[in-house]
Protein backbone atom coordinates (compact mmCIF):
# COMPACT_ATOMS: atom_id res chain seq x y z
CA UNK A 1 0.00 0.00 0.00
CA UNK A 2 1.14 3.52 -0.82
CA UNK A 3 -0.10 6.66 0.95
CA UNK A 4 -0.94 10.26 0.10
CA UNK A 5 -1.28 13.31 2.40
CA UNK A 6 -4.51 15.34 2.58
CA UNK A 7 -4.46 19.13 2.39
CA UNK A 8 -5.34 19.48 6.12
CA UNK A 9 -2.54 17.16 7.20
CA UNK A 10 -4.99 14.44 8.20
CA UNK A 11 -3.88 10.81 8.30
CA UNK A 12 -2.89 9.63 4.84
CA UNK A 13 -5.48 7.91 2.73
CA UNK A 14 -4.52 4.48 1.37
CA UNK A 15 -3.78 4.10 -2.30
CA UNK A 16 -4.24 0.67 -3.84
CA UNK A 17 -0.87 0.20 -5.56
CA UNK A 18 -1.91 -3.16 -6.96
CA UNK A 19 -5.02 -1.68 -8.59
CA UNK A 20 -2.92 1.16 -10.00
CA UNK A 21 -0.49 -1.40 -11.42
CA UNK A 22 -3.31 -3.29 -13.11
CA UNK A 23 -4.58 -0.06 -14.68
CA UNK A 24 -1.10 0.79 -15.90
CA UNK A 25 -0.61 -2.67 -17.35
CA UNK A 26 -4.00 -2.53 -19.04
CA UNK A 27 -3.16 0.83 -20.61
CA UNK A 28 0.12 -0.54 -21.97
CA UNK A 29 -1.70 -3.62 -23.29
CA UNK A 30 -4.20 -1.34 -25.05
CA UNK A 31 -1.45 0.60 -26.80
CA UNK A 32 0.28 -2.64 -27.79
CA UNK A 33 -2.97 -4.00 -29.24
CA UNK A 34 -3.51 -0.82 -31.20
CA UNK A 35 -0.03 -1.12 -32.70
CA UNK A 36 -0.70 -4.77 -33.62
CA UNK A 37 -3.80 -3.71 -35.55
CA UNK A 38 -2.12 -0.71 -37.18
CA UNK A 39 1.00 -2.58 -38.28
CA UNK A 40 -1.02 -5.57 -39.47
CA UNK A 41 -2.85 -3.13 -41.75
CA UNK A 42 0.52 -1.85 -42.99
CA UNK A 43 1.60 -5.42 -43.76
CA UNK A 44 -1.71 -6.21 -45.45
CA UNK A 45 -1.32 -3.13 -47.68
CA UNK A 46 2.27 -4.06 -48.50
CA UNK A 47 1.22 -7.49 -49.78
CA UNK A 48 -2.20 -6.85 -51.34
CA UNK A 49 -0.86 -7.04 -54.89
CA UNK A 50 1.23 -10.14 -54.25
CA UNK A 51 0.31 -13.79 -54.49
CA UNK A 52 0.61 -16.06 -51.50
CA UNK A 53 4.25 -16.61 -50.57
CA UNK A 54 3.71 -20.30 -49.81
CA UNK A 55 0.88 -22.43 -51.25
CA UNK A 56 0.92 -24.50 -48.05
CA UNK A 57 -0.21 -21.50 -45.98
CA UNK A 58 -3.88 -21.96 -45.19
CA UNK A 59 -4.43 -19.05 -42.79
CA UNK A 60 -5.95 -15.69 -43.77
CA UNK A 61 -4.05 -14.27 -46.75
CA UNK A 62 -3.71 -10.83 -45.12
CA UNK A 63 -1.42 -12.44 -42.54
CA UNK A 64 1.03 -13.68 -45.16
CA UNK A 65 3.13 -10.52 -45.06
CA UNK A 66 4.18 -11.48 -41.55
CA UNK A 67 5.44 -14.81 -42.91
CA UNK A 68 8.96 -14.06 -44.16
CA UNK A 69 12.49 -15.57 -44.11
CA UNK A 70 13.05 -17.44 -40.81
CA UNK A 71 9.32 -18.11 -40.56
CA UNK A 72 9.69 -20.73 -43.29
CA UNK A 73 12.40 -22.48 -41.29
CA UNK A 74 10.25 -22.48 -38.16
CA UNK A 75 7.21 -23.79 -40.00
CA UNK A 76 9.35 -26.51 -41.57
CA UNK A 77 10.59 -27.55 -38.12
CA UNK A 78 7.03 -27.63 -36.81
CA UNK A 79 5.88 -29.86 -39.67
CA UNK A 80 8.88 -32.07 -40.40
CA UNK A 81 11.15 -31.78 -37.36
CA UNK A 82 14.89 -31.00 -37.40
CA UNK A 83 17.44 -31.88 -40.05
CA UNK A 84 21.21 -31.48 -40.25
CA UNK A 85 23.49 -31.70 -43.27
CA UNK A 86 27.13 -30.81 -42.49
CA UNK A 87 28.32 -27.82 -44.50
CA UNK A 88 24.82 -26.81 -45.62
CA UNK A 89 22.12 -24.54 -44.24
CA UNK A 90 20.12 -26.71 -41.84
CA UNK A 91 17.21 -26.23 -39.47
CA UNK A 92 19.36 -27.02 -36.41
CA UNK A 93 20.46 -23.37 -36.56
CA UNK A 94 17.09 -22.53 -34.97
CA UNK A 95 16.67 -23.31 -31.28
CA UNK A 96 13.66 -25.43 -30.23
CA UNK A 97 11.65 -23.44 -27.65
CA UNK A 98 9.62 -21.47 -30.19
CA UNK A 99 8.90 -24.17 -32.80
CA UNK A 100 7.92 -26.65 -30.06
CA UNK A 101 5.52 -24.06 -28.63
CA UNK A 102 4.08 -23.40 -32.09
CA UNK A 103 3.58 -27.11 -32.69
CA UNK A 104 1.62 -27.55 -29.47
CA UNK A 105 -0.41 -24.38 -29.99
CA UNK A 106 -0.99 -25.17 -33.66
CA UNK A 107 -2.30 -28.64 -32.88
CA UNK A 108 -4.95 -26.97 -30.74
CA UNK A 109 -5.85 -24.33 -33.35
CA UNK A 110 -5.53 -26.56 -36.40
CA UNK A 111 -3.28 -24.07 -38.24
CA UNK A 112 0.42 -23.78 -37.44
CA UNK A 113 0.89 -20.54 -39.39
CA UNK A 114 -1.80 -18.71 -37.43
CA UNK A 115 -0.54 -20.35 -34.23
CA UNK A 116 2.99 -19.10 -34.80
CA UNK A 117 1.91 -15.55 -35.48
CA UNK A 118 -0.66 -15.46 -32.68
CA UNK A 119 1.91 -16.88 -30.26
CA UNK A 120 4.30 -14.06 -31.17
CA UNK A 121 1.61 -11.45 -30.51
CA UNK A 122 0.57 -12.97 -27.18
CA UNK A 123 4.16 -13.33 -25.98
CA UNK A 124 4.93 -9.79 -27.14
CA UNK A 125 1.89 -8.46 -25.26
CA UNK A 126 2.78 -10.13 -21.97
CA UNK A 127 6.48 -9.27 -22.35
CA UNK A 128 5.77 -5.56 -22.89
CA UNK A 129 3.36 -5.41 -19.93
CA UNK A 130 5.87 -7.16 -17.67
CA UNK A 131 8.58 -4.79 -18.89
CA UNK A 132 6.35 -1.79 -18.17
CA UNK A 133 5.70 -2.95 -14.60
CA UNK A 134 9.40 -3.78 -14.10
CA UNK A 135 10.45 -0.31 -15.31
CA UNK A 136 7.74 1.38 -13.22
CA UNK A 137 9.30 -0.02 -10.04
CA UNK A 138 12.82 1.14 -10.92
CA UNK A 139 12.53 4.46 -12.69
CA UNK A 140 10.87 7.84 -12.14
CA UNK A 141 7.42 8.12 -13.70
CA UNK A 142 8.45 10.01 -16.84
CA UNK A 143 11.43 7.75 -17.41
CA UNK A 144 9.30 4.62 -17.01
CA UNK A 145 6.66 5.86 -19.45
CA UNK A 146 9.29 6.81 -22.02
CA UNK A 147 11.00 3.43 -21.54
CA UNK A 148 7.78 1.70 -22.61
CA UNK A 149 7.42 4.12 -25.51
CA UNK A 150 10.99 3.38 -26.65
CA UNK A 151 10.30 -0.37 -26.63
CA UNK A 152 6.95 -0.09 -28.41
CA UNK A 153 8.24 2.27 -31.12
CA UNK A 154 11.72 0.84 -31.56
CA UNK A 155 12.15 0.42 -35.34
CA UNK A 156 12.56 -3.37 -35.06
CA UNK A 157 9.78 -3.85 -32.51
CA UNK A 158 7.51 -5.11 -35.29
CA UNK A 159 8.94 -8.56 -34.50
CA UNK A 160 6.69 -8.44 -31.43
CA UNK A 161 3.56 -7.61 -33.42
CA UNK A 162 3.05 -10.56 -35.74
CA UNK A 163 5.98 -12.23 -37.55
CA UNK A 164 6.47 -15.95 -37.04
CA UNK A 165 9.78 -15.35 -35.26
CA UNK A 166 11.14 -16.37 -31.83
CA UNK A 167 11.96 -12.86 -30.57
CA UNK A 168 8.74 -12.26 -28.61
CA UNK A 169 8.99 -15.56 -26.74
CA UNK A 170 12.64 -14.87 -25.95
CA UNK A 171 11.87 -11.38 -24.63
CA UNK A 172 9.05 -12.76 -22.49
CA UNK A 173 11.24 -15.48 -21.00
CA UNK A 174 14.09 -13.02 -20.33
CA UNK A 175 11.92 -10.39 -18.62
CA UNK A 176 9.92 -13.07 -16.81
CA UNK A 177 13.04 -14.74 -15.43
CA UNK A 178 14.35 -11.48 -13.95
CA UNK A 179 10.93 -10.52 -12.55
CA UNK A 180 10.76 -13.87 -10.75
CA UNK A 181 14.31 -13.47 -9.48
CA UNK A 182 13.49 -10.06 -7.99
CA UNK A 183 10.82 -11.87 -5.96
CA UNK A 184 13.56 -14.28 -4.87
CA UNK A 185 11.87 -17.23 -6.54
CA UNK A 186 15.20 -18.64 -7.60
CA UNK A 187 14.14 -21.99 -9.07
CA UNK A 188 11.19 -20.47 -10.93
CA UNK A 189 13.51 -17.84 -12.39
CA UNK A 190 15.92 -20.55 -13.47
CA UNK A 191 13.22 -22.64 -15.14
CA UNK A 192 11.86 -19.65 -17.07
CA UNK A 193 15.44 -18.76 -17.94
CA UNK A 194 15.78 -22.29 -19.38
CA UNK A 195 13.12 -21.35 -21.94
CA UNK A 196 15.39 -18.48 -23.00
CA UNK A 197 18.50 -20.64 -23.30
CA UNK A 198 16.44 -23.11 -25.35
CA UNK A 199 15.12 -20.26 -27.45
CA UNK A 200 18.08 -18.46 -29.01
CA UNK A 201 21.88 -18.63 -28.95
CA UNK A 202 22.03 -15.43 -26.88
CA UNK A 203 19.91 -17.15 -24.23
CA UNK A 204 23.15 -17.74 -22.36
CA UNK A 205 22.98 -14.03 -21.53
CA UNK A 206 19.93 -14.72 -19.37
CA UNK A 207 21.78 -17.41 -17.44
CA UNK A 208 24.76 -15.10 -16.92
CA UNK A 209 22.55 -12.22 -15.86
CA UNK A 210 20.57 -14.32 -13.38
CA UNK A 211 23.73 -15.62 -11.71
CA UNK A 212 25.30 -12.15 -11.45
CA UNK A 213 22.05 -10.60 -10.23
CA UNK A 214 21.70 -13.29 -7.55
CA UNK A 215 25.18 -12.52 -6.24
CA UNK A 216 24.40 -8.81 -6.41
CA UNK A 217 21.21 -9.28 -4.37
CA UNK A 218 23.18 -11.16 -1.73
CA UNK A 219 25.73 -8.36 -1.65
CA UNK A 220 22.95 -5.77 -1.34
CA UNK A 221 21.55 -7.63 1.65
CA UNK A 222 24.91 -7.18 3.40
CA UNK A 223 25.65 -3.63 2.28
CA UNK A 224 24.55 -0.79 4.53
CA UNK A 225 24.04 1.62 1.62
CA UNK A 226 24.93 2.14 -2.00
CA UNK A 227 25.35 -0.25 -4.87
CA UNK A 228 27.87 -3.04 -4.28
CA UNK A 229 31.08 -3.06 -6.28
CA UNK A 230 32.53 -6.04 -8.08
CA UNK A 231 34.60 -7.03 -5.03
CA UNK A 232 31.40 -7.29 -2.97
CA UNK A 233 29.93 -9.50 -5.70
CA UNK A 234 32.90 -11.85 -5.47
CA UNK A 235 32.66 -11.98 -1.67
CA UNK A 236 28.94 -12.75 -1.85
CA UNK A 237 29.76 -16.18 -3.28
CA UNK A 238 30.29 -17.22 0.34
CA UNK A 239 26.64 -16.35 1.04
CA UNK A 240 25.24 -18.69 -1.61
CA UNK A 241 22.90 -21.36 -0.26
CA UNK A 242 21.15 -24.29 -1.89
CA UNK A 243 18.01 -22.28 -2.74
CA UNK A 244 20.08 -19.73 -4.65
CA UNK A 245 21.38 -22.45 -6.96
CA UNK A 246 17.93 -22.65 -8.53
CA UNK A 247 19.00 -19.97 -11.02
CA UNK A 248 21.47 -22.48 -12.49
CA UNK A 249 18.48 -24.34 -13.90
CA UNK A 250 18.51 -21.67 -16.60
CA UNK A 251 21.29 -23.61 -18.29
CA UNK A 252 19.07 -26.66 -18.77
CA UNK A 253 17.58 -25.29 -21.99
CA UNK A 254 20.93 -25.06 -23.75
CA UNK A 255 22.15 -28.32 -22.20
CA UNK A 256 19.03 -30.15 -23.34
CA UNK A 257 19.37 -28.78 -26.87
CA UNK A 258 23.01 -29.85 -27.11
CA UNK A 259 22.11 -33.31 -25.75
CA UNK A 260 19.40 -33.71 -28.40
CA UNK A 261 21.80 -32.71 -31.18
CA UNK A 262 24.39 -35.16 -29.87
CA UNK A 263 21.95 -38.07 -29.67
CA UNK A 264 20.18 -37.29 -32.95
CA UNK A 265 23.04 -36.10 -35.17
CA UNK A 266 26.21 -36.90 -33.24
CA UNK A 267 27.18 -33.21 -33.06
CA UNK A 268 26.21 -31.32 -29.88
CA UNK A 269 27.25 -27.96 -31.38
CA UNK A 270 25.76 -28.45 -34.83
CA UNK A 271 23.96 -25.11 -34.54
CA UNK A 272 27.35 -23.37 -34.43
CA UNK A 273 28.75 -25.30 -37.39
CA UNK A 274 25.86 -24.57 -39.76
CA UNK A 275 26.15 -20.79 -39.23
CA UNK A 276 29.21 -20.83 -41.53
CA UNK A 277 27.35 -22.69 -44.31
CA UNK A 278 27.24 -21.03 -47.77
CA UNK A 279 24.47 -18.47 -47.87
CA UNK A 280 24.73 -17.64 -44.18
CA UNK A 281 28.52 -17.29 -44.07
CA UNK A 282 28.65 -16.38 -40.38
CA UNK A 283 31.86 -18.24 -39.64
CA UNK A 284 34.15 -17.34 -36.77
CA UNK A 285 37.28 -15.38 -37.67
CA UNK A 286 38.73 -11.97 -38.53
CA UNK A 287 36.53 -11.60 -41.63
CA UNK A 288 33.48 -11.72 -39.39
CA UNK A 289 34.94 -9.85 -36.42
CA UNK A 290 36.10 -6.88 -38.49
CA UNK A 291 32.96 -6.72 -40.66
CA UNK A 292 34.78 -7.05 -43.99
CA UNK A 293 31.53 -7.88 -45.80
CA UNK A 294 29.75 -4.85 -44.31
CA UNK A 295 32.59 -2.51 -45.29
CA UNK A 296 32.54 -3.95 -48.81
CA UNK A 297 28.80 -3.30 -49.06
CA UNK A 298 29.31 0.31 -47.94
CA UNK A 299 31.87 0.83 -50.71
CA UNK A 300 30.44 -1.20 -53.58
CA UNK A 301 26.74 -1.46 -52.75
CA UNK A 302 23.98 -2.31 -53.17
CA UNK A 303 23.46 0.89 -51.26
CA UNK A 304 19.89 0.12 -50.19
CA UNK A 305 21.21 -2.92 -48.34
CA UNK A 306 24.09 -0.84 -46.96
CA UNK A 307 21.54 1.63 -45.53
CA UNK A 308 19.55 -1.15 -43.83
CA UNK A 309 22.73 -2.65 -42.39
CA UNK A 310 23.96 0.74 -41.18
CA UNK A 311 20.67 1.38 -39.38
CA UNK A 312 21.25 -1.82 -37.41
CA UNK A 313 24.88 -0.89 -36.75
CA UNK A 314 23.68 2.45 -35.35
CA UNK A 315 21.19 0.64 -33.12
CA UNK A 316 24.09 -1.43 -31.76
CA UNK A 317 26.20 1.68 -31.23
CA UNK A 318 23.43 3.45 -29.30
CA UNK A 319 22.91 0.34 -27.17
CA UNK A 320 26.62 0.12 -26.35
CA UNK A 321 26.73 3.82 -25.42
CA UNK A 322 23.81 3.25 -23.03
CA UNK A 323 25.54 0.42 -21.17
CA UNK A 324 27.05 2.71 -18.54
CA UNK A 325 23.58 4.06 -17.77
CA UNK A 326 22.23 0.48 -17.59
CA UNK A 327 24.79 -0.34 -14.92
CA UNK A 328 24.16 2.86 -12.99
CA UNK A 329 20.38 2.43 -13.01
CA UNK A 330 19.94 -1.32 -12.66
CA UNK A 331 23.20 -2.80 -11.43
CA UNK A 332 25.62 -5.54 -12.37
CA UNK A 333 23.17 -8.33 -13.18
CA UNK A 334 21.18 -6.43 -15.78
CA UNK A 335 24.36 -4.93 -17.22
CA UNK A 336 25.86 -8.41 -17.58
CA UNK A 337 22.73 -9.67 -19.33
CA UNK A 338 22.61 -6.73 -21.74
CA UNK A 339 26.35 -6.88 -22.44
CA UNK A 340 26.25 -10.56 -23.45
CA UNK A 341 23.10 -10.07 -25.54
CA UNK A 342 24.87 -7.32 -27.50
CA UNK A 343 28.35 -8.81 -27.60
CA UNK A 344 27.40 -12.13 -29.23
CA UNK A 345 25.76 -10.67 -32.36
CA UNK A 346 28.15 -7.72 -32.66
CA UNK A 347 31.10 -10.09 -32.78
CA UNK A 348 29.34 -12.96 -34.52
CA UNK A 349 27.73 -11.26 -37.54
CA UNK A 350 29.65 -10.39 -40.68
CA UNK A 351 27.56 -7.33 -41.58
CA UNK A 352 25.27 -6.48 -38.61
CA UNK A 353 22.31 -8.22 -40.27
CA UNK A 354 19.90 -9.32 -37.55
CA UNK A 355 21.43 -7.21 -34.80
CA UNK A 356 18.42 -4.89 -34.76
CA UNK A 357 16.41 -7.77 -33.28
CA UNK A 358 19.07 -8.53 -30.68
CA UNK A 359 19.03 -4.96 -29.41
CA UNK A 360 15.25 -5.30 -29.09
CA UNK A 361 15.51 -8.09 -26.51
CA UNK A 362 18.16 -6.26 -24.43
CA UNK A 363 15.34 -4.78 -22.35
CA UNK A 364 17.51 -2.94 -19.76
CA UNK A 365 18.94 -0.94 -22.68
CA UNK A 366 15.42 0.08 -23.70
CA UNK A 367 14.73 1.22 -20.14
CA UNK A 368 17.99 3.18 -20.04
CA UNK A 369 17.06 4.83 -23.33
CA UNK A 370 13.76 5.95 -21.83
CA UNK A 371 15.57 7.43 -18.84
CA UNK A 372 18.05 9.16 -21.15
CA UNK A 373 15.23 10.85 -23.08
CA UNK A 374 13.39 11.79 -19.88
CA UNK A 375 16.42 13.59 -18.44
CA UNK A 376 17.20 15.83 -21.43
CA UNK A 377 16.94 19.54 -20.71
CA UNK A 378 15.39 20.15 -24.12
CA UNK A 379 11.91 18.69 -23.82
CA UNK A 380 11.50 18.35 -27.58
CA UNK A 381 14.20 15.66 -27.79
CA UNK A 382 11.94 12.86 -26.52
CA UNK A 383 8.92 13.46 -28.82
CA UNK A 384 11.12 14.03 -31.87
CA UNK A 385 13.14 10.88 -31.18
CA UNK A 386 10.01 8.79 -30.67
CA UNK A 387 8.40 10.25 -33.80
CA UNK A 388 11.43 9.36 -35.93
CA UNK A 389 11.54 5.90 -34.38
CA UNK A 390 7.84 5.39 -35.05
CA UNK A 391 8.21 6.40 -38.70
CA UNK A 392 11.09 3.96 -39.09
CA UNK A 393 8.97 1.27 -37.45
CA UNK A 394 6.23 1.75 -40.04
CA UNK A 395 8.69 1.88 -42.94
CA UNK A 396 10.55 -1.26 -41.85
CA UNK A 397 7.27 -3.08 -41.25
CA UNK A 398 6.15 -2.21 -44.79
CA UNK A 399 9.45 -3.37 -46.24
CA UNK A 400 9.35 -6.58 -44.23
CA UNK A 401 5.86 -7.27 -45.58
CA UNK A 402 7.25 -6.78 -49.09
CA UNK A 403 9.88 -9.43 -48.44
CA UNK A 404 12.86 -7.13 -47.86
CA UNK A 405 15.44 -8.46 -45.38
CA UNK A 406 15.47 -5.60 -42.87
CA UNK A 407 16.93 -7.54 -39.91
Amino acid sequence: MGTVMTEQGAPPAPVDGRRSGWRYGAAVAGVFTGLVVALSMVVALSTRAQRRADPELVGPSWLDGWYQYDAAWYLGIVRQGYSYVPGQQSSVAFFPAYPLSVRGFGDLLGDHQVAGQLLSVLCGLVAVVLFALWARRRLPRRSAVLAVAVLLLYPYAFFLYGPMYADALFLLSAVGAFVLLERRWYLAAGLVGAVATAGRPVGVAVAVGLVVRTLEMLAEDRAAAGRPGWRELVRSVREVRLRHLGVLASGLGLAGWCLYLWLEFGHPLAFVEVESAPGWDQGVGPRTWFKVVYLGTLVKGPYGIALLLTLQALACLCAVLLMRRVHRLFGWGYAAFAAVVLLIPIIGTKDFMGTGRYVLVAFPVMAAAGDFLATRDRRWVAPVTLAVSGVLLVVLTFLFGRGVAVS
